[in-house]
């Protein structure tokens, strides 16, 4: 049974993700302890609210280093809503520094006629790394469930796994870089579809935990 560390920064309700590893057959645990994350056989960084405070929490708790080394290291990763936001340079959200594992920021939907903000409800994903670990078993234009004012703008295309379109624009809705994934939508609300992609991650870290031990 694989390890996942859940991190734990004042930024959301935790739980609802923790059941779906559970689900899937991982240990979870919420932390923000160093050596938790450091033991763990994947990590989730969720988050609901706004960027500064988030990055503040991180930076408070001493955090921001424990999940660069992690990633940096290749542990499995899952970063989901502010999780994913955070990963960024900055946000127009706020003046903060993000994180700038991920070169890039976070912009604000663009005002159009009978666009609605927040982008909150169902929505389809259009895949643009189609054969990501966390999608399979989903067929194609899965629904998921968006909360989101503000969306990540990446500098480097290819790192979008997935994309959503609001109103006439299509925006990333999912990166990708190695051992690393997240996701604007909220998977643990997204049904079916949502607990499905916490299996597949569940799954992935269990196979690199299985190929450290044989190696």
């Amino acid at each position: 049974m694989v390890s996942i560390a859940v991190i734990d920064y004042d930024m959301g309700n935790l739980h609802s993700a923790c059941k779906g590893l559970e689900n899937a057959g991982a240990t979870t645990k919420i932390t923000d302890s160093h050596s938790d994350l450091a033991a763990a056989d994947g990590i989730v960084l969720p988050g609901v609210g706004a960027f500064d405070p988030a990055v503040q929490h991180l930076r408070s708790r001493h955090l921001v280093e424990p999940i660069k080394d992690a990633i940096a290291g290749g542990k499995p990763f899952l970063g989901i809503c502010l999780g994913l936001q955070i990963l960024f340079d900055g946000s127009e959200e706020g003046t903060e520094t993000g994180l700038g594992i991920i070169p890039g920021m976070v912009r604000r939907f663009h005002s159009e006629p009978n666009l609605t903000i927040p982008h909150i409800g169902w929505n389809t994903l259009s895949f643009k790394q189609p054969n990501l670990p966390v999608w399979q078993g989903l067929g194609e234009n899965p629904y998921v469930y968006f909360v989101h004012s503000y969306y990540v703008d990446p500098l480097d295309p290819q790192i979008r796994a997935a994309t959503v379109t609001h109103g006439t624009q299509e925006i990333t809705a999912a990166i990708a870089r190695d051992n690393l994934v997240a996701v604007q939508f909220h998977p643990e609300k997204s049904s079916t579809a949502g607990l499905k992609i916490l299996s597949n991650f569940v799954s992935l870290v269990a196979a690199k935990t299985r190929s450290v031990v044989t190696v």
